[in-house]
C-alpha cells in the first residue's frame, strides 16, 4: 500500500530514524516482515510505541511481536486478564520484550484493561473513527505510559504504518 508523504521534520530520536530509513528502504524497522505485523496488528502499533521508552526505537516496535510469539495471540482481553506475575516472566524471557520486564508488563496489562473496557477491545478505535490527531493524542494520554511527548508521536505511527493518512492535515 502506498503511503503518502508527510513531514516529519518535527519528529525526534528514533522514530524519525525510522521514518528517515522507510523513505529510504521502504521499511521502518529494518525488517518488511516486522513491518507487515506492525501493519496488520492494531494492537502491536500501539503496544509498539508504549514501548518506545528509554530502548532503540526499532526493538520497541518488534516488542509487541515478541509478545506475540510468546502468548500465541495479541487478544487484548486475554491479556487484560493474565496474572501480572506470568506476564512479567513473559516479557523477561530471553530476548526481553523490553529491558524495564516489570514495568511494561504492567502497562500492557493496563492499556489492554482500558482498551477491553472502552473500546471493545480493539485498539484501532483509538484511532478509526475518523478522530482529529488532537483527540486520538487526548485518548491515548489517558493510557498509562503515554505522555504527551509519546502520544505526539501517533500521528507519525498511524500514517506510516498505513492506518490514517495524516498528509492534509498540515503540521502539528
Amino acid at each position: 500500500m502506498p503511503i503518502s508523504t508527510l513531514d516529519f521534520s518535527e519528529a525526534g530520536g528514533g522514530l524519525r530514524r525510522m521514518m528517515d530509513r522507510f523513505v529510504t528502504e521502504g521499511t521502518l524497522t529494518g525488517d518488511m516482515d516486522e513491518d507487515a505485523f506492525l501493519r496488520a496488528h492494531a494492537a502491536a502499533a500501539l503496544l509498539g510505541l508504549l514501548y518506545d521508552q528509554r530502548v532503540r526505537a526499532e526493538y520497541a516496535f518488534m516488542g509487541a511481536k515478541r509478545l506475540y510469539d510468546r502468548l500465541g495471540h495479541l487478544d487484548l482481553a486475554r491479556i487484560a486478564d493474565m496474572d501480572e506475575g506470568s506476564l512479567r516472566e513473559l516479557f523477561a524471557q530471553p530476548v526481553a520484550v523490553h529491558r524495564f520486564a516489570n514495568k511494561m508488563a504492567g502497562y500492557t496489562r493496563q492499556v489492554a484493561q482500558i482498551i477491553v473496557d472502552e473500546y471493545e477491545g480493539d485498539a484501532s478505535r483509538l484511532w478509526a473513527d475518523g478522530a482529529s490527531i488532537e483527540t486520538i493524542q487526548k485518548r491515548l494520554q489517558r493510557l498509562p505510559g503515554f505522555g504527551p511527548g509519546k502520544s505526539a508521536k501517533i500521528k507519525y505511527v498511524l500514517h506510516f504504518l498505513g492506518y490514517r493518512d495524516f498528509a492534509g492535515e498540515g503540521r502539528m
